[in-house]
């Protein structure tokens, strides 16, 4: 391996534990405000002790906050299914970005499959976003690939491309939408040639045959590499990392306030709109 090539694995591993501390920072802090609340259930009697004890035994054994990945074809499966097919209907796509290509405004979103923080915005703010700026062709959002909570680079570029092979029939945007909503848990191994199969399936449209065949194209490998370097160009070392601008123009960090309140988002396309 070469110098430069162990820095870049160094600079990757680095930005997934970062990310992973981040995140377990968040975790911590939601546990201690937990905690407060069961000591004062305690003070309730018998029932707020037995509660307490309850709630340490999950967190125990990981039932406190671990969910397995939805399964093809379940109920929870089929609702995704029609959210995503509602979101996104009639709006066009072309490869990695969603919206008109004449749309005054792009917003580059980097993101890591295996996110949960992801899935928060795509649950979250996202939405909004699409139904009031880019079905109006006011924005088009690009979606760049950033490892940073997937743990094994090698299933990272797999389910990456995974995706990209999805927008070689303009369906990309399905497929990361429909892996955010049935996303696992994080390092839980989820991720396997079965789960990506299931999602393709679901994809309205999708040619499996074809879409096949797309992931052994070498370009998506590259492009996935690509972003990497953008996004370390950029400063990124976590996701969801955004950047906004002109179309056809420089862009910028996008900071926002809240992954679930689209309010700081809106502000920004607003800003662009307007310059």
């Amino acid at each position: 391996m070469s110098q430069v090539e162990g820095q870049d694995d160094l600079t990757r591993k680095q930005r997934r534990e970062q990310a992973r501390a981040q995140r377990k920072a968040l975790e911590e802090a939601q546990a201690a405000k937990s905690a407060q609340r069961k000591r004062l259930i305690q003070l309730g009697g018998a029932i707020g002790v037995v509660v307490v004890i309850i709630a340490i035994i999950l967190l125990a054994t990981g039932g406190g906050g671990s969910k397995p990945a939805v399964a093809p074809k379940s109920p929870a499966a089929n609702q995704a299914t029609t959210e995503v097919t509602s979101l996104l209907q009639g709006i066009p796509q072309s490869a990695d970005t969603l919206g008109k290509a004449s749309a005054p405004v792009t917003l580059q979103y980097f993101g890591d499959l295996e996110c949960p923080v992801c899935r928060e915005f795509t649950l979250g703010a996202l939405p909004t976003l699409i139904n009031k700026y880019v079905r109006a062709g006011k924005l088009k959002i690009e979606y760049r690939s950033l490892e940073t909570a997937t743990r094994e680079p090698e299933t990272f570029r797999t389910q990456q491309i995974a995706a990209l092979a999805a927008g070689k029939q303009n369906l990309m945007w399905h497929y990361v939408e429909l892996f955010y909503h049935e996303q696992g848990e994080e390092s839980s191994g989820y991720v396997t040639e079965s789960y990506l199969q299931g999602l393709a399936s679901q994809v309205p449209g999708l040619n499996l045959s074809s879409w096949s065949s797309a992931r052994n194209d070498p370009a998506f490998a590259t492009q996935v590499t690509t972003d990497a370097q953008a996004a370390n160009q950029a400063g990124f070392n976590g996701t969801p990392s955004f950047l906004i601008g002109k179309t056809g123009g420089s862009t910028q960090k996008l900071e926002y306030s809240s992954l679930t309140d689209p309010s700081s988002f809106e502000a920004a396309i607003e800003k662009q709109l307007k310059a």
